[in-house]
């Protein structure tokens, strides 16, 4: 009777991915819990009328690191927005620049972009994915802004050279930190 049961054929089965695991969450939560740190402490230092926003930083790493679906990507954004919530500024507006933001970083995530062996994509995607996410919000603003809403929005000039500047400082943070975390969590 052993004998039977160590002669039978084994079969290795895949289990299909259905959603974010706890490791997931995890890295998520404390990766968003850190870009609001940085967002605290170096937006207090680096402060030129609006500070950096690092929690786009974060989300561009955490979509890099865990390669959500679409729709979890966009739910990371907009928990962003929601963190960004507690920040001064300009209320409620984070909640459709995060989620563009983290939308465009989901599907460019997905085009591959490598120069050689070195991958330009965290670079890449998330200079673009700041961008979208700056543009978005100075548009909703200045439509709110025109609509009639009580905000005074920040001179055109001084935005694109703090979204310019922003979307660098993300690109760079990102690409620094993508290889040696992809290897410390073994993906």
């Amino acid at each position: 009777m052993e004998n039977e049961k160590a002669t039978e054929k084994r079969e290795v089965v895949s289990v299909e991915r259905k959603g974010l695991g706890v490791g997931d969450m995890l890295l998520i939560g404390i990766l968003l819990a850190a870009g609001a740190v940085l967002k605290i402490f170096v937006g207090s230092v680096i402060n030129f009328g609006m500070k950096p926003n690092f929690i786009i930083a974060m989300y561009c790493l955490i979509i890099l690191l865990i390669r959500p679906k679409f729709h979890e990507a966009a739910i990371i954004g907009l928990l962003s927005g929601v963190i960004c919530q507690f920040f001064p500024g300009q209320p409620y507006i984070n909640f459709v620049s995060e989620l563009v933001g983290a939308s465009v970083m989901s599907l460019l995530s997905r085009v591959p972009m490598k120069i050689g062996k070195i991958s330009a994509q965290p670079v890449v995607c998330t200079f673009l994915s700041t961008l979208s996410s700056g543009f978005t919000f100075i548009g909703v603003m200045y439509l709110m802004y025109y609509s009639g809403f009580e905000i005074t929005p920040t001179p055109l000039a001084i935005f694109m050279a703090i979204i310019f500047g922003t979307a660098l400082i993300n690109a760079i943070i990102v690409q620094a930190l993508c290889v040696p975390l992809k290897m410390a969590l073994k993906k």
